[in-house]
């Protein structure tokens, strides 16, 4: 009901969209843990929209006139024409296997979206919790708007409503921790959400709080269900826009909240389908006068820390509802709103508890705790859908920039093993004479061509021009001795591990996951570029998808089949042998 207003509607369509979507999620839908319905970022940008196409206010208590039940219908027209099209839009991704787009929304991204969601929820609240007259800002900084909206009104705070909630606050939080911390021993959660209501509902029926304290209330709420009919399809083309955006948004969170829980109790959901369940919740309740609906961020907290555990559960939430419409609906006439909005900021208590994953975070990975950082900001910042832009925009760029500035290593060898990992300082690990082992672990592709290609000449030891130095590092020059003195004549031979000139390079491909032409164009200019310089390149560890690009741009013209090797250990054991039957051959005399 609390979001209801928030759309711009009546607080009874709060509760019909609550009914609706529930129903169908339960039978189409894959999180066990998530419950759908109102939701506060969504029906801020329902809202939005609403305010703009039918600007008048609407009157909240009393008897309407009719006037107001005009642009009441108008309003919920608006409302309804939303969630029709974002069924349709959500129908029309399912039906073209789109569900994989939730995997650009990478678990960084998603706890940063639905915290800072979580804030434009709390946000959004202040009018009910103050009881302020307060403007609806759109756009971004929307949430430094409210903030400056409230200083300036604080004056005009409602003292009664103000007491109302601090009375609420600090029954509710306690309690929320204590049925958290106390989980394993409670039979059943204390139901503090519902001893507020009743409370607050008798406390204000009998002291007449909204007469002469003027406390808002949730006012008339009509018992039964609407008669279904088609939404105001002439408006579509009017919010074809908004309502795209708000599709992506309501997608993302329902998805988000979906795979945190999913995780949170070790199964798996499925996105495609999840595009479905609320494709059909949107479309059908569409045709009930409801406002777009999605995953909600408190009813799913309540709902699993009361120990939900699958689908069912929306039954016992539609049903719930159901007695609300049904006979129950009008003894909440009283209810201040301001306690509506004190459970829902309660409720959001674990979103902001992801905080306390940062430190972990930033040890494991300070690129993912910069991911999080920014798409929060982002969200907080901008807005809601722009920051989750933001954030999937960002996450793929860290993605890029990984793979254009992958590790580029010289492998040597693990003793006697099979075994070959980077040579670094104080390793056990050592190179194979005359043989360089180059790892690159990032598929070769137009990004990273130029720097791929630089690194290897580096280790290698080609300039520029494709040469091979001349001078090369210290420690790599030939070491010789005289082994054999016959008739003044001694053959000089190269000893293991003194250090000789590249004569062969081997690239472990193990770590390339694909080639597309361009790296495929700049493998074969390398291959070319060694061959000049006196040195054998081979590959090893391709894969099919690797191996068949590079056949297609013409790597067998430049590289033979013989040099290209299922491991490491059979381009190094090949070499070896080679090497050694080519001294053997033709040994260097010096007379």
């Amino acid at each position: 009901m609390a979001f209801a207003l928030l759309t711009s509607v009546a607080p009874v369509y709060g509760l019909y969209t609550s009914f609706f979507p529930a129903l169908l999620y339960m039978l189409f839908g894959t999180g066990r843990h998530v419950s759908t319905g109102t939701f506060a970022v969504v029906s801020l940008m329902t809202g939005s929209v609403v305010e703009r196409l039918v600007p008048e206010p609407l009157q909240s208590n009393g008897t309407i006139p009719a006037e107001a039940a005009l642009l009441e219908a108008q309003r919920i027209g608006v409302a309804a024409a939303m969630a029709f099209l974002v069924g349709l839009l959500m129908t029309g991704m399912f039906t073209l296997h789109l569900g994989f787009l939730s995997t650009y929304l990478s678990e960084p991204v998603v706890k940063a979206f639905t915290c800072g969601a979580a804030l434009h929820v709390v946000v959004s609240q202040l009018q009910s919790l103050l009881g302020l007259p307060l403007p609806r800002p759109a756009g971004c900084f929307a949430i430094f708007k409210t903030l400056a909206s409230v200083a300036e009104a604080l004056p005009l705070t409602n003292t009664a409503e103000l007491l109302i909630s601090g009375f609420c606050l600090a029954v509710l939080v306690p309690i929320k921790e204590i049925n958290n911390r106390y989980r394993s021993r409670l039979w059943v959660p204390i139901p503090g959400e519902i001893i507020m209501v009743l409370l607050a509902t008798g406390i204000c029926f009998a002291s007449s709080l909204n007469t002469h304290y003027k406390v808002q209330v949730v006012g008339h709420l009509p018992a039964g269900f609407p008669q279904p009919q088609l939404p105001a399809l002439h408006l579509l083309p009017q919010v074809l826009g908004d309502t795209v955006a708000l599709t992506f948004v309501a997608y993302a969170i329902s998805v988000s909240l979906a795979m945190i829980y999913a995780e949170k109790h070790h199964y798996v959901i499925d996105p495609n389908q999840e595009l479905l369940a609320h494709g059909l919740s949107n479309l059908v309740s569409s045709l009930f006068t409801c406002f777009p609906s999605s995953a909600t961020l408190a009813t799913t907290n309540i709902l699993e820390s009361a120990g939900g555990r699958t689908q069912l559960s929306g039954l016992f939430t539609s049903a719930v509802v159901l007695v609300v419409l049904l006979w129950i609906g009008p003894l909440f006439y009283y209810l201040p709103k301001a306690v509506l909005a004190c459970i829902n900021v309660t409720s959001l208590r674990q979103m902001f508890l992801q905080f306390q994953d940062l430190p972990e975070l930033w040890r494991i990975s300070p690129i993912d705790f910069t991911l999080w950082v920014v798409t929060w900001l982002s969200v907080v910042v901008l807005n809601v859908d722009l920051g989750l832009a933001v954030g999937v925009v960002f996450s793929m760029m860290t993605v890029v920039c990984r793979t254009q500035r992958a590790e580029c290593s010289v492998l040597g060898r693990a003793g006697d093993t099979e075994i070959y990992k980077p040579v670094k300082h104080n390793s056990k690990c050592f190179e194979i004479p005359g043989v360089k082992i180059i790892s690159y672990q990032a598929p070769i592709y137009y990004g990273n061509r130029s720097f791929f290609r630089d690194t290897l000449s580096q280790l290698v030891g080609l300039n520029q021009d494709g040469e091979k130095h001349e001078d090369q590092a210290p420690g790599i020059e030939l070491k010789m001795d005289i082994s054999t003195v016959e008739s003044n004549v001694s053959v000089l031979d190269k000893k293991p591990g003194s250090g000789t000139s590249v004569q062969a390079v081997i690239l472990d491909c193990s770590g390339v996951s694909f080639v597309d032409a361009a790296g495929a164009h700049l493998l074969i200019q390398v291959c070319v570029e060694c061959q000049k310089a006196g040195m054998q390149i081979h590959l090893a560890s391709c894969n099919a998808g690797v191996l068949q690009t590079l056949r297609s741009c013409g790597l067998p013209h430049h590289l033979p089949p013989q040099q290209i090797f299922v491991t490491v250990h059979d381009a190094v054991s090949y070499l070896q042998q080679t090497m050694e039957s080519t001294e053997m051959k033709d040994p260097t005399i010096w007379v």
